[in-house]
């Protein structure tokens, strides 16, 4: 990433890093000597004061005086020399002890000597003195003690300069050691602290993508932990949210495809009924302005005039009973009753009933008389099936006028027929004709009075019943079938 946290995080701590560094080393450059110096002045003062107690009790020169002296000057890399008021040497560090000797007594007396004084107070003084044989610079305290007795204490100022030097180099060698380490060390702090948060990023990536399945899988219990928790639960009321909208949506589609249909239909239902309803509804207006007008006196043509009249009524009071069992089919107002039934039993009751209709109109029906055959449906739905396709075969029987009746048991299945001879359905019909109010012949469907609603009812039944059903073109007439579920062991025939 081009605005990486970890490169950032590492640059920030290495800069801090070097940065401290870096201040650390100055301010070694340029304080350090000067608390060096400090420090040899109080070592100094303390040399003195222990010197001077000596002097004034009458111990220097013991044993132990010696040995307490002997560890101050170790320690502080002090060397000194104590004269007498003949300037005779009581006590010394060095044995080039007469070199001290002259220097002390120059301090002392030749006002002539430069140096940069440290401190000047009534019984010493201190100074920065550089010796002119070997050039080096020395810290030099001298005076006189309470006892009278004069001393020198001197310490060279060139183990300062050299210590602060490899003080100094010191810690840039270290400093540029532990600004190395240091980067590794934040490099890889920062990839373990940044990698939780490019998890979550990438977490985050997929729920904008509306992929939900990603989890955070850290334990750790910092804060990017309950951050992850947090995506984790985020994640997981969104999914169930999307899921909730997307049910409603596809609900709220199918209330709206369902109203669009509804409406559809109860604009074809308005639209059909009002055009087949308009020529019974003329007759009828016509027949009976005719009689109010006394248009025929004879009885005979009276009685024409309402033979028609009830005619008509009975037509459309059919079709009205048609369509408002059609219309409970189709808006799924009609409950269905699954029972168990002989088919066969309710084709012969169906049969007796039309028996004399069909030798009026001289048809020959045949069926064949078998054991009971036992389906799971609804009995009268099935008997509303059979009626339609019955009384449709009659409408359209011709040449040989026969009807044939047939029923097939195959595997699970029970598949009932009826076969008219006639007239086969023209193809370019065949996808129509279980449509509302469609009539391959108009004017035959007027002539035996057929309302075009029989097969509309068929197929709402059957599709109730989630059932097969169609029809067969033959050259001598049509087959119209259904098929049931068959209930218990059937002889398949």
């Amino acid at each position: 990433m081009k605005y990486s946290i970890r490169k950032q995080f590492a640059g920030v701590f290495g800069l801090l890093m070097m940065g401290t560094i870096l201040l650390c080393w100055f301010i070694n450059d340029t304080f350090l000597e000067s608390y060096y110096l400090s420090n040899k002045q109080k070592a100094l003062r303390n040399a003195y004061q222990v010197m001077n107690r000596a002097a004034v009790e009458g111990t220097i020169g013991t044993e132990e005086f010696e040995l307490e002296f002997q560890k101050i000057w170790s320690k502080s890399n002090i060397n000194f020399i104590i004269l007498d008021a003949e300037s005779r040497t009581l006590m010394t560090s060095t044995h080039n002890y007469e070199m001290l000797s002259r220097q002390l007594v120059n301090n002392l007396f030749d006002k002539s000597s430069v140096g940069e004084v440290l401190a000047e107070e009534e019984d010493y003084e201190i100074r920065i003195m550089s010796d002119d044989i070997t050039q080096l610079e020395y810290v030099e305290m001298w005076g006189v003690l309470d006892n009278g007795n004069l001393f020198l204490f001197r310490s060279p100022l060139e183990s300062i300069h050299e210590s602060v030097a490899l003080a100094n180099r010191f810690l840039a060698y270290t400093g540029v050691v532990c600004v190395i380490l240091s980067a590794l060390i934040i490099l890889w702090v920062s990839g373990r602290i940044t990698r939780p948060i490019m998890e979550l990023a990438h977490i985050s990536e997929r729920m904008t993508h509306l992929d939900f399945e990603a989890r955070y899988e850290g334990r750790s219990k910092t804060e990017i932990a309950l951050l992850g928790q947090n995506i984790n639960e985020l994640s997981t009321t969104l999914e169930n949210t999307i899921s909730e909208l997307k049910s409603a949506n596809n609900e709220l589609q199918r209330d709206i495809e369902r109203k669009n249909k509804i409406d559809e239909m109860r604009k074809e239902f308005l639209s059909n009924v009002s055009h087949e309803l308009k020529t019974p509804i003329a007759l009828i207006q016509g027949y009976a302005e005719g009689l109010k007008e006394g248009i025929t006196e004879d009885e005979e043509s009276r009685n024409y005039y309402c033979d028609v009249i009830v005619d008509e009524s009975a037509k459309m009071n059919e079709m009205v009973k048609k369509l408002l069992t059609l219309n409970q089919l189709e808006f799924g107002n009609d409950t269905i009753t699954m029972e168990r039934f002989d088919i066969c039993a309710l084709i012969q009751n169906y049969l007796q009933s039309v028996e004399l209709l069909c030798r009026q109109k001289e048809i020959k029906v045949i069926v064949e008389k078998r054991d009971p055959v036992f389906v799971w449906a609804d009995e009268f739905m099935v008997e509303e099936v059979f009626g339609n396709y019955f009384s449709n075969a009659m409408n359209h029987v011709a040449q040989e006028r026969v009807i044939d009746v047939k029923l097939k048991v195959r595997e699970q299945k029970v598949r009932i027929s009826v076969f008219n001879t006639g007239q086969p359905i023209p193809e370019d019909s065949i996808s129509h004709i279980w449509e509302k109010f469609y009539k391959v012949d108009k004017a035959r469907t007027r002539q035996y009075g057929g309302s075009g609603v029989g097969l509309s009812i068929v197929k709402a039944i059957m599709e109730a019943l989630h059932q097969e059903y169609g029809v067969i073109n033959y050259e001598n007439g049509v087959e119209f079938w259904f098929e049931l579920d068959a209930a218990g062991e059937n002889n398949e025939r």
